[in-house]
């Protein structure tokens, strides 16, 4: 049996209780000021790697495989643009009504091929009809007036040259009187009053003759130019006449020249008006080309440059004829007339694929032709990075260019990369990260 002993609470000696274990035992940790360093330098260390994975304000990530990437390389440069020529008849005469009226009769259909005068249609007119009777009747009239004055101008002219031939034989008679008279008179055999009156019957015989004769002179020329002034009169009236007719003759339309009638379609019955605009007559089988090129070879398309056409597996060749310089929506007109035949069986209106020579070939440094010319105009382009991760946008001076290359003046060396399809979205950026 065991014997436990038992102890007094007060007996110093007495083993210590499990309370003595609860007492707070005090910690060492970091200083304020290092956690506020440590805090700082986490801030720091995300704002750089902030900066250094965020884009830069000018430029732009964007997909390499949205873009058209193009290596600059030397080769031959063909100085030629590509157009689209509409067939154009090479002349074309305008078939307008010169008076209006009532269309009575058709002679053709549109289309037609027509002679030079041929009788296309016939027109009718009361007023022209009434009008050319009533200038008839007028320049009737006045040709009857004016041969009766012809013969009055006659008559007179008669008459005065009846008085002139008798005032000459009287002053004959006179001269013969007075010449005989006088040496009877010297001699006493006739009288002094006799003498002197045969002397004044000569010279009042004298003077009427010349009065007669400077009237004469006078009358002839105011009777001259009275009837040249009637002659014009009349000839003025014969012509007046003359358009009148031909006024009324123009209801007759005709055809103006040798070719195709087209845009004719006026029908029987239809009111025309003066001036009104009934169709065309087209040159037959011989047509031009006119084409619309861009703005940009304005200054580099001459007259005389030549040019091929291809039509029906064939090449004919063409030449610049005419230039338009009005440029309109960014394009300019020519004409290009062919050379040496044209394509058979081309239709007016029908477009011919057209290549025009601006220049000889030569060596060049080239890029191929793309879409980012049109929004930098060849002013700067984006060039690729070596290692293809990165574009940075660059400076260039291009030259001319054809469908398929751009010429290389300046900026840009043999091997480098450039970008060459459309800017758009990021043409206002510097550099471009290229991303896969």
């Amino acid at each position: 049996m065991s014997v436990v002993s038992m102890q007094s609470v007060d007996n110093p000696r007495a083993p210590q209780s499990g309370s003595g274990m609860d007492r707070v035992v005090a910690r060492r940790g970091l200083p304020k000021w290092a956690a506020y360093a440590a805090g700082g330098l986490l801030v720091l260390l995300a704002l750089l790697l902030f900066w250094w994975f965020a884009p830069a304000r000018n430029s732009q990530t964007i997909a390499a495989d949205r873009l058209t990437i193009s290596t600059v390389a030397k080769g031959r440069f063909d100085d030629f643009v590509p157009l689209r020529g509409r067939v154009t008849p090479l002349v074309t005469v305008f078939l307008d009504a010169v008076e209006g009226g009532r269309v009575e009769k058709l002679y053709v259909e549109d289309g037609a091929m027509v002679k030079k005068g041929q009788l296309l249609a016939e027109l009718s007119n009361s007023d022209l009809q009434n009008n050319l009777l009533a200038r008839q009747a007028d320049v009737s009239r006045e040709m009857n007036s004016m041969r009766n004055m012809e013969l009055a101008l006659a008559q007179t002219r008669v008459s005065d040259r009846r008085n002139l031939i008798e005032a000459e034989l009287t002053a004959q008679k006179a001269r013969r009187q007075y010449d005989m008279q006088r040496p009877l008179a010297e001699k006493g055999f006739i009288a002094g009053r006799t003498m002197r009156d045969s002397k004044d019957d000569y010279d009042s015989s004298l003077r009427r003759l010349q009065v007669l004769r400077t009237g004469q002179t006078t009358d002839e020329r105011l009777q001259t130019s009275q009837l040249a002034q009637l002659r014009a009169s009349n000839a003025s009236l014969s012509q007046s006449l003359s358009i009148a007719r031909l006024t009324l003759d123009a209801l007759n339309l005709r055809a103006p020249v040798d070719g195709q009638l087209t845009s004719f379609s006026i029908q029987v019955g239809q009111s025309l008006q003066r001036g009104e605009r009934l169709g065309q007559v087209d040159s037959a089988g011989h047509n031009k080309l006119m084409a619309d090129v861009d703005e940009f070879y304005l200054g580099r398309v001459q007259p005389g440059q030549t040019a091929t056409v291809e039509s029906g597996g064939r090449t004919f060749k063409a030449k610049v004829a005419k230039i338009y310089p009005q440029v309109r929506n960014g394009t300019f007109q020519i004409d290009l007339w062919f050379t040496g035949g044209e394509p058979q069986d081309i239709q007016r209106g029908q477009t011919l694929q057209v290549k025009l020579t601006l220049g000889d070939p030569t060596s060049a440094r080239l890029i191929p032709n793309g879409a980012f010319y049109t929004e930098t105009g060849g002013a700067w382009v984006f060039v690729v990075a070596p290692d293809g991760k990165s574009a940075v946008k660059r400076q260039v001076r291009l030259g001319r260019r054809n469908q398929d290359s751009i010429e290389v003046l300046e900026g840009l060396e043999p091997g480098e990369r450039v970008i060459t399809s459309p800017y758009t979205g990021f043409a206002d950026k510097d550099r471009l990260n290229l991303g896969s």
